[in-house]
C-alpha cells in the first residue's frame, strides 16, 4: 500500500507554477473575448485622433465666452455647422461659433464646447452664451485616453468585451494570445456507467466527466471527453498515455484514494517520465487529490465524489489553468464578507471549505452553511459560496463575520 504524500493547498500551487504557459497563436480581434494575451499591447497611435466634442452643442473660443451670465449674455455669430465624420469647413475666429455634435471634430481655432442647453441661437446666427466655458471645457483632446507607445494592456491580460473595444478604436486587427488549453477528461472505476446506462446495483452514472468538461469550457479551455476506464491498470495506463498525447494536460476523477486497488497511482508509476508532487492535499473535502508531472504536462487526479471533485477544480484547477493559459490577471469576483448562521466545527491541520448559501437579515448578509456528504452533488446545486476555515481553527462561531468566495 503506498502512502499520502500529503501537501498543503499553498505548497501544491507552488509547483503548479513550475509548468509552462502554452505557445503563442495569432487570431483576429473579434475572436480575442476571454483570450490571454501572450505579450503586451503597445498603442499604435493616438486615440483620439482629433479633438472631440462631448456634448451637443456649439464650438468656441472660451475667452469669448468669460464673464457670460444669463442677464449678460456672450454673443457670438454662428459660422456654419460640423457633421458627424467630416472635417470642419472652416476655422473659428473671435466671436465666432459652429454647432457640433457629440462626437464631431472640433475646428481650427476652437478649443471648448458650450453644451446647447446653455446657449440660444436666434434667425440672424446670431448666438446668445449664457454660461462661460474654460478652455478644454466638454471636449476630449488628441491621445488623452490613450497615447501612441503607451503599454495599453499587459501580457498575461484575459481580454473582456471594453479592451476589445479599445483595440478595435486603435485599428488593431491581429492579436497574439495563449492557445487554450485542450484538456483531457477521464472518469476512472468500474462503478462508473455512462449517462444512457441506468445505474445497476453498486453503480453510479458518470457525474464527474459533464460538471468537469463543463466548468473547464466556462473557465476558457477545450475539454476533450476520454470516457471511462475501468481499473485494469495495463488499460486505464494505456488510456493515459492516449490522453497526453492528444492534449497539453489530463484531468482523471476517480482512484485517488489510498488503498489495495490504488489503480490511478499504478498506472502513472508504470508510465516513462512521471512525477508525483502530491497525493494527497490537506483540505476537506478533497484529501484524496493527485498531482503529478510527465515531461512538461500536467495530470490532476480529482476524488470521485462530485462535491470533492468541483471543489478542487475551484481550489487547485483554476490556478493550474491559468498557468496553462499564461493568465496573470483574472478579473474574479473578490470575496465578501458575511455572518455565519450557526457554528461551525473543524479539525486542526488541514483547510476545510463549507458550502454556503446566502440571505439577508436587516440589511446584513448571512452564509447559511449547507452541509452533507461529498457524494451528494445538490448540496452544490444549492450552495452560493464556500467559505474557508483555516487549518490551524477548530472552528467559527455562530454570528462571525466570515469571508465568503463565490463558487463554483
Amino acid at each position: 500500500m503506498r502512502f499520502f504524500r500529503v501537501r498543503s493547498r499553498e505548497e501544491v500551487i507552488r509547483e503548479i507554477q513550475a509548468f509552462e504557459a502554452l505557445p503563442e497563436e495569432e487570431i483576429p480581434l473579434e475572436d480575442g473575448l476571454h483570450r490571454v494575451l501572450s505579450k503586451p499591447i503597445i498603442a499604435p497611435e493616438d486615440f483620439p485622433l482629433f479633438s472631440r466634442a462631448t456634448m451637443d452643442g456649439f464650438a468656441v473660443r472660451a475667452r469669448d465666452t468669460f464673464g457670460a451670465s444669463d442677464s449678460q449674455p456672450a454673443l457670438l455669430q454662428v459660422i456654419g455647422e460640423i457633421r458627424m465624420g467630416e472635417a470642419p469647413s472652416a476655422s473659428i475666429g473671435p466671436g465666432q461659433a459652429m454647432r457640433i455634435p457629440t462626437g464631431g471634430m472640433l475646428p481650427e481655432g476652437a478649443d471648448a464646447v458650450i453644451m446647447v442647453e446653455h446657449a440660444e441661437e436666434f434667425e440672424d446666427m446670431t448666438l446668445e452664451a449664457y454660461r462661460s466655458v474654460a478652455p478644454g471645457e466638454n471636449v476630449v483632446g488628441p491621445g488623452e485616453d490613450v497615447r501612441r507607445g503607451e503599454e495599453i494592456l499587459p501580457g498575461g491580460w484575459s481580454l473582456r468585451p471594453q479592451d476589445l473595444g479599445l483595440l478595435a478604436a486603435l485599428g488593431v486587427r491581429k492579436i497574439e494570445v495563449h492557445r487554450r488549453p485542450r484538456v483531457a477528461v477521464l472518469s476512472t472505476g468500474d462503478e462508473v456507467v455512462n449517462l444512457d446506462q441506468s445505474p445497476a446495483p453498486g453503480q453510479v452514472r458518470d457525474i464527474n466527466s459533464l460538471t468537469i468538461s463543463a466548468w473547464l469550457a466556462r473557465e476558457g479551455a477545450i475539454p476533450v471527453r476520454m470516457g471511462i476506464a475501468r481499473d485494469v491498470p495495463d488499460l486505464l495506463r494505456e488510456r493515459i498515455q492516449w490522453a497526453l498525447e492528444e492534449t497539453d494536460c489530463l484531468i482523471m476523477s476517480g482512484g485517488s484514494s489510498v488503498g489495495t486497488r490504488d489503480h490511478m497511482m499504478d498506472a502513472l508509476c508504470a508510465l516513462r517520465g512521471v512525477e508525483i508532487l502530491a497525493h494527497g492535499l490537506a483540505v476537506r473535502p478533497g484529501k484524496p487529490t493527485l498531482l503529478a508531472r510527465a515531461e512538461r504536462k500536467a495530470i490532476l487526479g480529482l476524488p470521485g465524489h462530485p462535491v470533492s471533485a468541483l471543489v478542487i477544480l475551484h481550489l487547485v484547477g483554476r490556478p493550474l489553468l491559468d498557468r496553462l493559459s499564461g493568465k496573470i490577471y483574472a478579473h474574479r469576483p473578490r470575496p465578501f464578507r458575511a455572518r455565519l448562521t450557526r457554528n461551525l466545527a473543524s479539525a486542526q491541520g488541514r483547510e476545510d471549505f463549507v458550502r454556503v448559501a446566502l440571505e439577508e437579515r436587516d440589511g446584513e448578509l448571512w452564509a447559511r452553511p449547507i452541509l452533507g456528504a461529498s457524494g451528494l452533488i445538490g448540496t452544490l446545486v444549492r450552495a452560493e459560496g464556500i467559505v474557508r476555515i483555516d487549518q490551524g481553527c477548530e472552528g467559527m462561531y455562530q454570528g462571525e463575520w466570515v469571508e465568503v468566495e463565490m463558487f463554483p
